[in-house]
């Protein structure tokens, strides 16, 4: 089960990666973050309301942590990642984040000592030639074509502020609900965030309201964030950080299918290729 969640948050965060790129010049990326969030609460609160009030004396028990994760996976990660995407190209950004993974083993062993078996690295190693496979369309000498600039490096710390966010979720406080959690990070996380919305709209402004901007803002609202930190947080728990980071590999296989299924885009055998090497990557890393 923990499985089948991880798939399908890599299947709803593919999609937040394409829609941030596409709305970019029609939604701020703080004011995109921070809609996006302050949306997601008001839809969980119902759900939420009755675990918030029970769990109240463990949240301010662990308000330190809680914090922090605020911060690191509601303030930081996305507002990066849609800031980053105004500079860089999609087939960049997703191939920066493929290197999560990597990163969750090497923070998970600074903070917990938490040593990465060979079939971990190695399901990883494989994952990551499919991904290469994919990005570089079969020909290992598109690698000379590739640019960096600024979004790049914006993408690479987002990426060790997800992995930070991922390992520490080992930490979890023990009774906590996973809907008041996620609740609690939610409203600190806008709280954080306000005072950068507001500088945003008082220098470069808001943005106007039509079909595509909040169908947009509902999307990542609904399955980039409520669903998705919720499946990912669960199965994080249940199998641990450095199963599920070879699943952030499903997200240029997922965003291949989307643009073959939804955009009429013709499927190659060099991403078929780069498909079944993700899978089978990940199937090394995470089966004994």
């Amino acid at each position: 089960m923990a499985y089948l969640l991880l798939v399908l948050t890599s299947l709803f965060w593919s999609g937040n990666f394409v829609l941030s790129k596409g709305i970019n010049q029609l939604i701020p990326p703080i004011s995109l973050g921070f809609w996006r969030w302050l949306i997601a609460g008001i839809i969980l609160l119902p759900f939420s309301v009755k675990f918030l009030l029970s769990d109240i004396k463990l949240i301010k028990k662990n308000i330190l942590y809680i914090n922090l994760l605020a911060i690191l996976g509601v303030s930081t990660f996305n507002t990066l990642i849609y800031t980053a995407v105004h500079y860089t190209s999609a087939i960049n950004a997703i191939l920066i984040n493929s290197f999560v993974p990597i990163i969750i083993l090497l923070v998970s062993f600074v903070i917990y000592r938490d040593k990465p078996s060979f079939r971990q690295i190695s399901g990883i190693i494989i994952s990551m030639v499919g991904i290469f496979n994919i990005m570089l369309r079969g020909e290992i000498t598109k690698i000379f074509e590739l640019s960096f600039n600024r979004g790049d490096i914006l993408v690479i710390i987002a990426a060790f502020v997800w992995a930070v966010y991922t390992v520490l979720l080992k930490s979890f406080p023990k009774g906590l609900h996973p809907l008041s959690f996620l609740q609690s990070i939610i409203i600190f996380g806008i709280i954080y965030m306000f005072p950068f919305y507001i500088n945003e709209y008082l220098t470069v402004g808001g943005f106007t309201l039509n079909i595509k901007t909040i169908g947009s803002i509902l999307y990542v609202s609904i399955f980039a964030s409520v669903i998705a930190f919720i499946f990912w947080n669960r199965a994080v728990k249940e199998v641990g950080a450095n199963k599920a980071g070879p699943f952030v590999h499903l997200m240029p296989v997922f965003g291949t299918i989307l643009a073959v299924s939804f955009l009429g885009e013709t499927l190659y055998i060099y991403q078929i290729v780069g498909i079944l090497l993700v899978f089978f990557g990940i199937l090394i890393s995470t089966k004994r």
